[in-house]
This record gives structure tokens, sequence and C-alpha cells, in this order.
């Protein structure tokens, strides 16, 4: 009589144990029947074409067998923990970033509605509203319609971050919950296996499928984080028409470009080489990296530049402030930029701003126009994409201590050969058409 062991009822069989119907040690195990045999037991009729081997070869096999599925089960088990404290750390990041989302829409919204109080101040002034009472109530009347218009279209924004913030975060705790579920199993099938590796033969023949195939379908299960929405696809779209109004003939100062950068004769475009000039050095020449400041300098107002980055795979646009002594790119001075960062990697764009460093988003289109809008006096700092009218990011509540200038900077190559090149964009104002838009 053959012993089969998956009929075990949790017990384990003794290593001594005999063939109950013919009292002789189970010396031979069938793969097959996954039975224990005696030497009388095996009779070819009934195993034929099974594999049939001894206790102690089959035991060797399977305990090399067990042994490598643990090592396998053991490094998903870290893999598992690892995605899980990812997760558990993306919940907390998710809250961090639908928040500062929320301020920047709100404050962006808000640099909108000042520059459109602002915009029909001039209209009013260009049509002589402020001397005729019916004019200029008409004109508050249309303000108000604005304003409403623009504060109906920041709810909706809000409302679009606030439900997508929802969406990532019940994601994020199922994905929480199934990894957790997937750490107890894999916890518990390893010490099963662990203990499995330590038994005499007989015990470790016992169930020995039977933990194989558990222990397989686990490995099959995979471990995947959650997919999450980018929350920038709560895009700001439209752009103020006053920002055209406010756009300023900014120019390159080449006493502060990095000797790869070559300055067009206009002084509005730069293009970076592989090969250094001879330029003379300067304390304000950036000698690290492949930057240039423009020449004009704020310290208060609103003023707007628009560069063309459509040549560049890497780029950074923003504001330094000046830091009167030494080199401009001093790991000192970092602290008196700020950044908006764009990397093209094949077909997509990846945003960066700085400070503090992070990425912001990913598009899958070609930049072509970056337009930066400086506030001097409420501390704001926006960077748009010209070409479909939408807000990239904001800064807002920056503290300015001095004058601060617009930073223009390319990836200096590694190795191979580099063309890239941005320019700055003339400014085209009609200043007797303009505008009031939300």
């Amino acid at each position: 009589m053959s012993r089969r062991l998956s009929a075990q009822r949790g017990q384990n069989i003794p290593e001594d144990a005999c063939c109950e119907e013919h009292r002789e040690p189970l010396r031979l195990f069938c793969e097959d029947d996954q039975a224990l045999l005696c030497g009388r037991c095996f009779r070819p009729e009934e195993h034929e074409n099974h594999v049939v081997n001894g206790v102690r070869e089959a035991a060797d096999r399977y305990r090399k067998l067990f042994q490598g599925i643990l090592n396998t089960l053991k490094k998903k088990l870290e893999v598992a923990k690892s995605i899980l404290a990812d997760e558990q750390e993306r919940m907390v990041m998710i809250q961090g970033e639908e928040q500062d989302f929320k301020e920047m829409i709100e404050s962006e919204y808000r640099i909108r509605f000042r520059l459109m109080v602002e915009e029909e101040m001039n209209v009013q002034s260009q049509q002589g509203c402020i001397f005729n009472p019916s004019m200029r109530e008409d004109n508050q009347n249309q303000l108000m319609e604005f304003a409403t218009e623009l504060k109906e279209k920041s709810q909706e924004t809000l409302q679009r971050l606030n439900d997508l913030g929802k969406e990532n975060m019940n994601k994020l705790k199922e994905s929480e919950v199934r990894l957790s579920e997937q750490i107890c199993s894999l916890q518990r099938t390893t010490a099963e296996l662990e203990k499995k590796c330590g038994e005499y033969t007989l015990a470790l023949l016992q169930n020995a499928r039977c933990s194989v195939e558990r222990s397989e379908s686990l490995l099959l299960q995979c471990l995947e984080p959650a997919q999450i929405t980018d929350l920038s696809l709560c895009q700001v779209t439209g752009m103020s028409g006053m920002l055209k109004v406010l756009q300023r003939a900014v120019t390159l100062d080449p006493n502060t470009a990095h000797p790869c950068l070559v300055l067009s004769e206009d002084r509005r475009s730069i293009c970076l080489r592989n090969v250094q000039q001879d330029v003379p050095d300067g304390p304000g020449r950036f000698i690290f990296e492949a930057t240039v400041l423009g020449v004009e300098s704020f310290t208060s107002g609103r003023h707007y530049w628009e560069v063309d980055v459509e040549k560049a795979t890497r780029w950074l646009l923003g504001i330094s402030e000046d830091s009167g002594s030494g080199h401009s790119d001093l790991p000192t001075a970092a602290r008196d930029k700020v950044l908006l960062i764009g990397s093209m990697m094949g077909t997509n764009y990846t945003f960066w701003v700085f400070p503090p460093l992070k990425k912001v988003s990913l598009r899958g289109e070609q930049m072509h126009k970056v337009g930066v809008f400086l506030d001097c006096k409420y501390g704001q700092l926006s960077f748009y994409d010209v070409t479909d009218r939408s807000l990239i990011y904001n800064f807002s509540s920056l503290t300015f201590r001095g004058t601060v200038r617009p930073i223009f900077s390319l990836c200096i190559p590694t190795g191979g050969t580099n063309s890239d090149s941005l320019s700055i964009c003339c400014p085209h104002v009609e200043s007797c058409d303009v505008t009031v838009s939300p």
C-alpha cells in the first residue's frame, strides 16, 4: 500500500515510518502520485511511466528546489516592502503636491485679476471713461462680469484638482492594501519553506508539490505601484492680454556669458559650442554653468519676456538676484536663483523647478516658447507655455533683497557634440488695441 502524503492532516510523518500494509521502511517516492512506497508496494504496472526515486534523492531535489524558490521569494518580499514604503511616501507627497497646486492656481488667478483691473483702467483712460460716468459704470459692470468669470474658472480648476487628488489617494490606498496582503502571503510562505528545508527526508516530502505550487503562484503575482494621474493635468489655461503689454526687450549681457556660449550680434540668442571661447575673465562671468544673465535688472514693477526654446533639448530659465560678489554661479549664490528647467527625452518634455528642486510636470509635446512673468511687488514669478497658452508653474511669496535679472542657461554636454540654442523673442505691442480678457 502506498502512502499518499497529501492525506496527512498537518502531522509530519516520522522519519522511521513504515508501510502500513507490509510493515517495511518507506524507501521510494513516486513523484507523479506524491506517494511513499516500500519495496513490496512498488509494482511496475501501477507506476508505469511514473518518476520513482529513492526518498533521499527525492528529498534532496525538493530541498534544492525549495531553497531556490525561497531565495526568490525573499527578494520579492524585499521588493514588495520597498514598493509599499514608496506608496506610503507617495500618499504624503501627493497631499503636499495638491496643496502646492492649489496655491499655484489661486495665485495665478489673483495675478490675472490684478492684470485685468489694470488692463481695464488702461482702456478707460484711452476711451476717456474717467470723465464719463455712464461709460465708467458700463466698464465697471464689464469688469465685474470678468471677475465673476475668473472666479468660476478658478473654482472649476480647483474642483478638478480636488477630484483628481481623491482619485489618486484612493488608488494608493488600494495599492497599500494589496501590497500588505502580498507581503503577508510572502512572509507566511517563506516561513513555511524555511521550515521545510530544515525537515528530515519523509517530513520534507509531505505536501511537497503543494508547497511548490503555492510558492510559484506567489512568484507569478505582479508587484506594481499604483498608476496615478499627474496633477499638472489640471492646467490653468489662457493668458492675460496684459502680458504682451508688459513684454520687455530683454538682451543678453556678454560679460556674464559662459565661455561655451556664443551670443548673436543683437544679443538676443545664445548657441552652445563644445569649445570654449577666449573671453576675458570677470567677477560676474559664469564659469561652471552654460549660463548668461540679461542686461536688464528689475527692482520693482511687473515684467514679461518670452524665450524660444524649440532648438534646445535642456534649458533653464528664470531670475537671478545679484549676489554682489564673486562669480555668479558659485554654490553660495544658488539660493538667489528661481528657475524652471525643461528637459526633452524623446518626444516627452519634463519640467523641474528650483527652489526646491522638484519635478512638476511631464508633457508629451515639443516646447516652442516659454513666457516668464515677474511681479516684484507681490513676489510672484510665473512660467507659461506660450504655444498652448497655459501655465507651467507659478512661484508666489518670493522675497527679493536686491535687483533681479533674467537668467538663461543651456546644458553643457558630457560628450559628443551639442548645438542647442535659444532666443529671446522681440516684443510686439499694439498699444492702441488692448482688449480685456480673463
